[in-house]
């Protein structure tokens, strides 16, 4: 575990640098919504308690169910809270449209790197695939050949992260308006994918606990989609009439 928290450090470590480099660089002006975090302190807190409260809660829940010791984390749980607490907060404050554009870069580049923490702190880490026959199995020290998801899901979040990159370069107004909704959503289908191939207690057929969460995380990136798309097209027919 404490390669893992190596691991971690230096994943997050890049995210912000990551993230500070992209929000420079092609985010210097704001993003279009005019929502800076450095005028909304509390949001950030908000933010971090969420985070904090769901990585514990989900990653805890996933352990007591395999019978282990509820001592676990889960990023995708972070994820989730912190969503909770956004929105909490932006509920609050009467504050519209999206609010995470400058946390897509740094969580991309987190989870991707984090997840080869997870990938070398092998089967203590319980994030191991199920057993393949695929020339590309892992043993872990048990002498059974494993799907390596920790990877699968590095190289989605590597491949998502580049994309965006690339958009924002571009000023992909699509990716400005709504790029935060974009990633919780890819994140979502592509861990709802890899559930199938870890060996997780199933809650009801097939599924895990993961499964159900993914399902929420998508949703609600559909639903905010719609939301940012209606307001975009609202402010277009608005300004049509008082040209």
């Amino acid at each position: 575990m404490q390669v893992h928290t190596v691991f971690d450090l230096i994943a997050w470590a890049s995210g912000a640098l990551v993230g500070y480099a992209a929000r420079r660089r092609y985010l210097a002006a704001g993003p279009p919504a005019g929502f800076r975090i450095s005028q909304h302190p509390v949001y950030v807190i908000a933010v971090a308690i969420g985070a904090g409260v769901g990585a514990l809660l989900a990653g805890g829940f996933n352990m007591a169910l395999a019978g282990l010791p509820p001592l676990g984390h889960s990023i995708a749980g972070a994820i989730a809270g912190g969503i909770v607490g956004a929105e909490g907060y932006k509920l609050a404050r009467g504050i519209k449209g999206s609010t995470g554009l400058v946390f897509v870069a740094p969580l991309a580049t987190g989870i991707a790197i984090g997840r080869w923490g997870c990938f070398v702190s092998g089967l203590p880490d319980y994030t191991y695939g199920i057993p393949t026959g695929l020339p590309w199995g892992v043993d872990f020290g048990d002498g059974i050949p494993r799907h390596p998801v920790q990877l699968y899901e590095s190289f989605a979040m590597l491949g998502f992260l580049a994309w965006f990159v690339a958009q924002l370069a571009r000023r992909s107004m699509l990716v400005l308006r709504s790029g935060f909704h974009l990633m919780v959503g890819y994140y979502a289908v592509q861990r709802f994918c890899w559930e199938f191939l870890k060996p997780y207690p199933r809650v009801l057929g097939p599924f895990d606990m993961f499964h159900f969460l993914m399902l929420a995380l998508f949703a609600y990136s559909l639903w905010m989609l719609w939301g940012e798309q209606r307001r975009y097209e609202q402010a277009g027919r608005a300004e049509t009439l008082s040209a």
